[in-house]
């Protein structure tokens, strides 16, 4: 097949050493030569200099593509690839700068009847796959809650622009939020609220909410941006409370026991990669199985807009 891998900053290079690692062969482009020589350096594979326009210019569309740029760029690079006929991307979540910007992939795609993936590696973790079997095995999810709490101290000291920045609750909390609703289930009521806001993120900055998932359970989730915190999520089913603190680890609470233990994983993959991208190209590849299709994530939109406020 005829790959290409767009981006050589650093989700391109993780992509690039799971593709090396899978035996896919593949062209990686990057826009400067000072990405490009770091990629070499990393992966031990050159990377075009240039940018995807130029290059398209010159060569025949790819078959597939894996979408790994900027941020601010992930909306402009896919509706390129779409436009000159590659008929199946993944591109890098949540797949745009903001709403808008993935609310037109989305519709070039289903003009131009292309399938496009949203690259949410967290469902691929293994410790996201341990848990859905012990959910099957336990007889369901009865309630969860998660907290998107992101650390600002970290964020403001980034060297991403301000356009990224102020986008950073679609482009950095979704992580979170959609590997909750992915394993609890997406809401189908949901009341929201939201107050503050951040030099960099003036929109919002503490935001608490309720809700009943499609499968009928009943959810929570609180972010406190001004203050401490961090990521988590927690699962109950009628046998096991599920402790997702990090989100790469799992803990178990069993009913009638006060004790929390360290639930074994199968992590070999997430340890040697970045975690969750070797089984998310798997699938790529593969079944699609566990992928998010642009079509789903613009029906996501909606929750996420209403949790944004």
């Amino acid at each position: 097949m005829n790959i290409l891998l767009v981006g050589a900053g650093y989700m391109g290079i993780e992509y690039a050493k799971v593709l090396k690692a899978q035996r896919v062969k593949f062209k990686a482009i990057g826009r400067s030569e000072k990405s490009a020589e770091n990629f070499n350096k990393e992966v031990g594979i050159p990377a075009i200099q240039g940018g995807l326009e130029k290059w398209l210019k010159q060569n025949k569309p790819p078959e597939l593509a894996v979408v790994a740029v900027t941020e601010d760029q992930l909306g402009t690079v896919t509706r390129q690839l779409i436009n000159t006929g590659c008929k199946k991307i993944l591109v890098e979540k949540p797949g745009g700068l903001n709403i808008s910007d993935i609310k037109k992939v989305a519709q070039l795609a289903k003009n131009k009847k292309v399938k496009i993936f949203v690259g949410y590696n967290r469902r691929f973790y293994a410790s996201t796959i341990a848990a859905l079997n012990l959910i099957k095995n336990d007889g369901g999810v009865i309630s969860f809650n998660f907290d998107f709490t992101e650390r600002s101290y970290m964020v403001e000291k980034l060297l991403q622009s301000n356009r990224i920045k102020k986008e950073w609750f679609i482009q950095n909390s979704s992580h979170v939020i959609d590997m909750a609703f992915y394993i609890g289930g997406w809401p189908k009521k949901i009341s929201t609220y939201k107050k503050g806001g951040l030099s960099w993120h003036p929109s919002g900055s503490v935001y608490s909410g309720a809700g009943i998932s499609e499968t009928e359970a009943l959810f929570s989730y609180h972010a406190d941006w001004d203050s401490a915190g961090k990521w988590s999520i927690e699962i109950m089913t009628p046998k096991t409370k599920l402790i997702f603190r990090p989100l790469e680890k799992l803990q178990i609470q069993k009913y009638g026991s006060m004790t929390i233990e360290d639930y074994p994983l199968k992590d070999a993959l997430d340890i040697d990669f970045k975690p969750g991208i070797y089984k998310q190209i798997e699938a790529f590849f593969k079944n699609h199985e566990k992928l998010l299709t642009i079509q789903e994530q613009i029906k996501h939109l909606e929750t996420y807009s209403k949790i944004k406020g």
